[in-house]
């Protein structure tokens, strides 16, 4: 009787684009996928393949810092990306190197420029062009950004969800009023370091989003009670509101979502005068605030 040996498999012997590509080295870190191109020559043409078809890249998975030339050979083969993170990028990202990856990846619904300075307002203008499934955009700390790129955004990309325009101190109320309104849909939206976001903006939102769930308007010097009340009446799926540095936000406005469990950043006035007590005292009196 003849017996079988048992023939030893390789990796490579798997079917790349059905079982290697989608089931399998979607769960490796792209740092380590990137290793394996030294392997040898097949396996440089299976991460080649990968990168061609991989749905995510966040820079920050490569390592503290990637380099230009990396980021422009990782992506220039791949048409169907759809989550974007370059925020370890910003010392060095310009539209030269953005533009041609928004370009050719129309499927991409959630990315994130944060702090990415030396990009100018053509980027975000290529982004509303680009890529009209688009639902989740950081651009905090993005100076560059002025009201006709965002006006640009606000009328091709109107299933945006998340918004972080935090210290994208060009814009003023006009700006976000234009946005809210065209973007109606919005979950989540910073307006945060902006001295220039007033109770217009604000009002505006809470009318134009009724499904707002977290808003951040952290050192909006100029937002005041009459808009936080405009959001508790408007907003009812409202999770979170951020006012902290909001000089003329006061807790007569801030009791009535306070009492429907949103959550608040600021302390109601008698738990930060406790607080206070304790830190010059060295202890705070008992006081059921239940009362």
């Amino acid at each position: 009787m003849m017996s079988v040996t048992p023939t030893r498999g390789c990796l490579l012997d798997l079917p790349w684009e059905d079982i290697l590509v989608p089931h399998i080295l979607c769960h490796l870190p792209l740092q380590q996928l990137l290793s394996l191109q030294r392997v040898s020559k097949s396996f440089q043409s299976l991460i080649q393949l990968y990168l061609a078809n991989m749905r995510c890249f966040d820079s920050s998975q490569i390592g503290p810092a990637i380099p230009r030339a990396a980021f422009v050979n990782l992506l220039k083969d791949n048409e169907v990306l759809q989550q974007l993170a370059l925020q370890n990028c910003s010392e060095w990202l310009t539209d030269r190197e953005l533009l041609p990856v928004i370009g050719q990846n129309h499927h991409l619904h959630q990315i994130q420029l944060k702090g990415c300075a030396q990009l100018s307002r053509h980027a975000l203008v290529a982004i509303s062009l680009s890529c009209p499934q688009l639902r989740q955009l950081s651009l905090a700390h993005c100076e560059w950004v002025d009201s006709l790129s965002l006006r640009s955004l606000a009328d091709h990309c109107k299933a945006l969800e998340a918004v972080d325009l935090t210290a994208c101190r060009q814009l003023k109320d006009e700006a976000i009023c234009y946005l809210v309104q065209k973007c109606g849909r919005l979950k989540s939206l910073s307006l945060a370091v902006n001295a220039n976001v007033g109770d217009v903006a604000v009002e505006e939102t809470a009318k134009c989003c009724p499904e707002l769930e977290h808003l951040d308007l952290t050192g909006c010097l100029r937002v005041k009670n009459d808009s936080i009340r405009v959001l508790a009446e408007y907003c009812p799926k409202l999770r979170s509101l951020k006012v902290k540095h909001c000089h003329n936000v006061a807790e007569s406005s801030l009791s009535i979502l306070r009492s429907r469990g949103v959550e608040l950043d600021v302390e109601p006035p008698l738990q930060r005068a406790l607080v206070l007590l304790q830190d010059v005292v060295g202890f705070a009196p008992f006081i059921n605030l239940q009362i």
